[in-house]
């Protein structure tokens, strides 16, 4: 009987103690990863817009897509949104939507989409040029790659979610 609930125990200890090492592991690396999301995000941001000072709102608009959402304080928003493309999570992305609602930029904070297929959604900058800046409102179709059409349906979606977040909900965006 004992020979049997000795390996109990141990694996018992063994699973307790891992369990606590990653406990204190990630209480002692939170704030560190916070503040690099934070930098990563603001570096995005000065590439869509200069350097400003953002305000960010609390609120993703009952999308969960959203990640992020940023205003300037001369009106200009900045939208985190992350959806699937061939890669589920693959497409992270700013969209930089000036004070009179138009689609000014589009900065990419991580793209986990096939190398050489998905990535050119992000190394054609024509397709994002061509497809969504000076829009007002949500892609009805675009032009997407060959042989990136899930990362180019991918864009269309996160710039969808975008605009619509932004036109449905701009008083209370830009209200703050």
């Amino acid at each position: 009987m004992k020979d049997k609930i000795k390996p109990t125990i141990i694996l018992t200890i063994i699973c307790t103690a891992a369990a606590l090492l990653l406990v204190l592991a990630y209480e002692m690396t939170k704030d560190r990863v916070a503040e690099q999301r934070e930098l990563k995000f603001n570096k995005s941001v000065e590439t869509l817009f200069g350097k400003y000072d953002t305000t960010i709102i609390d609120n993703s608009f009952g999308y969960d897509e959203i990640k992020e959402i940023a205003v300037t304080s001369d009106g200009k928003t900045i939208i985190q949104v992350c959806t699937d493309g061939y890669s589920k999570g693959g497409i992270n992305i700013l969209v930089g939507i000036d004070e009179n609602g138009v689609l000014t930029g589009i900065s990419f904070i991580s793209l986990g989409e096939t190398p050489g297929l998905g990535s050119k959604v992000k190394d054609n900058p024509s397709f994002v040029e061509k497809n969504f800046i000076g829009l007002t409102e949500a892609p009805e179709t675009i032009d997407s790659i060959s042989g990136a059409t899930f990362s180019s349906n991918g864009m269309k979606r996160a710039v969808e979610i975008a605009m619509n977040v932004y036109n449905e909900n701009k008083e209370a965006i830009l209200g703050g």
